[in-house]
């Protein structure tokens, strides 16, 4: 049994744009404008961010698992074509709507806006926003949250970090995923976190091994819930 609520499809989408005008701005307009219906009816939305295989959807499950006695929680969960995540994290009891974004690989302040038609605010207190694996195009696209997160893994190698700095600029939270299996693949966690640090020195990091839920008290703590 699952919570899945509806699917929204990029190829439906539509942006009032002008010719010649930035796309990026438009989107950081329609993100106030997502930011201030949020704010508006008390609910905390957090951006999580991550490459394919991170442990995304791990980690928001054993979120929702954590906080859903405290918290009346909705999902929305970015994707190229399926559902199958969202699923997933639909059957822990929350609200999902799945976002299909085809060949794009980001979200955007408009889809969310579109997915926020689809649930009742007034219904919900915390809204988790998983963004399209990938570690590059999001950074550039606000969606109007309160908080963004990034989740890397060990699995994905010792450079990840220094590779990919411009997602790190605007974290609130760096999420180091998979430490059981850093040994293995020879990465050193407490590099990867001076190296986040380096980039953004007030962000906050957690090292984490999301299938078994190590880490997730501390995370739940990073996030202020």
């Amino acid at each position: 049994m699952t919570n899945l609520k509806e699917v929204v499809k990029a190829e439906e989408e539509t942006f009032d744009i002008e010719p010649g005008m930035d796309i990026l701005k438009v989107n950081k307009k329609l993100a106030l404008k997502n930011r201030e219906l949020l704010r508006k009816h008390k609910v905390k939305a957090i951006d999580v961010m991550g490459s394919i295989g991170a442990g995304k959807t791990s980690l928001i499950e054993k979120l929702v698992q954590a906080l859903k006695k405290k918290y009346r929680i909705a999902v929305f969960k970015g994707d190229l074509t399926t559902t199958i995540d969202a699923e997933r994290i639909g059957c822990h009891g929350v609200e999902v709507v799945a976002i299909n974004t085809g060949r794009e690989c980001h979200l955007d302040a408009n889809l969310v806006a579109r997915a926020v038609e689809k649930i009742r605010l007034e219904d919900i207190d915390l809204l988790f926003i998983e963004n399209v694996g990938n570690l590059i195009c999001p950074a550039e696209f606000p969606l109007g949250t309160e908080k963004r997160v990034v989740v890397v893994s060990v699995t994905e190698g010792p450079y990840m970090v220094v590779k990919h700095p411009f997602s790190f600029m605007d974290a609130d939270v760096a999420v180091i995923n998979k430490k059981d299996l850093a040994k293995v693949m020879k990465v050193d966690t407490k590099k990867l976190e001076m190296e986040v640090k380096e980039i953004k020195p007030d962000v906050k990091v957690v090292v984490t091994n999301a299938l078994k839920g190590e880490g997730v008290e501390e995370l739940v703590d990073a996030l202020g819930l």
